[in-house]
């Protein structure tokens, strides 16, 4: 398993910093308990906070506006889910790196065009993650090298049936409902 890229603090947020202790280390992530000082506030409060680091999502899009989703299954929710691809990104990789890589271990394919589409943090009350989703299109067909671990079904979902699929709330995955609302919203060309 490659070794995952878990950001420390920035500066700003250093200078905050009273004291930091790790309390956690584990193979994808790590908890630290900080003593900081928040904008606005006398006392110092204690945090737990997820140290994951930044994960790129695709959004590989077709330009009859059909949507490229992969379904495997998720242990903290219990179930298969349809989502996204996704990927951590690595120690010394770049956010379009990951997506690029990811993009073909999940699916095979390869995208001759990339844009950064959205960036958000998924839960910054505890967690330091930030995500990038790019669109990927002008789609080349190839062979999925999934990790050992994965189990993964791809499918193209036309623009009604993944509209369907998030009127209906059939999408379960934070990442994807978000990409998938915002990409809608604006009705853009891949």
């Amino acid at each position: 398993m490659p070794s995952r890229n878990t950001r420390a603090p920035s500066n700003a947020a250093r200078r905050r910093i009273v004291q930091s202790r790790l309390v956690y280390r584990g193979r994808a992530f790590q908890v630290a308990r900080e003593t900081v000082r928040e904008p606005g506030l006398a006392q110092p409060l204690e945090r737990d906070i997820v140290r994951h680091g930044p994960s790129a999502v695709i959004l590989p899009a077709r330009p009859d506006g059909a949507i490229l989703l992969v379904r495997q299954y998720r242990h903290a929710a219990g179930r298969s889910l349809w989502e996204l691809p996704a990927g951590t990104v690595d120690a010394g990789e770049t956010p379009l790196a990951c997506a690029r890589r990811e993009l073909t271990e999940e699916t095979g394919y390869q995208a001759r065009r990339w844009r950064l589409w959205l960036r958000f943090f998924p839960s910054p009350g505890l967690l330091d993650e930030e995500m990038f989703v790019y669109v990927a299109a002008q789609l080349m067909p190839g062979a999925c090298r999934p990790e050992d671990d994965e189990r993964i079904e791809t499918r193209w979902f036309s623009r009604r049936e993944w509209r369907r699929l998030l009127d209906e709330g059939r999408i379960h995955d934070g990442k994807t409902l978000a990409a998938l609302a915002s990409w809608r919203a604006a009705r853009p060309r891949p």
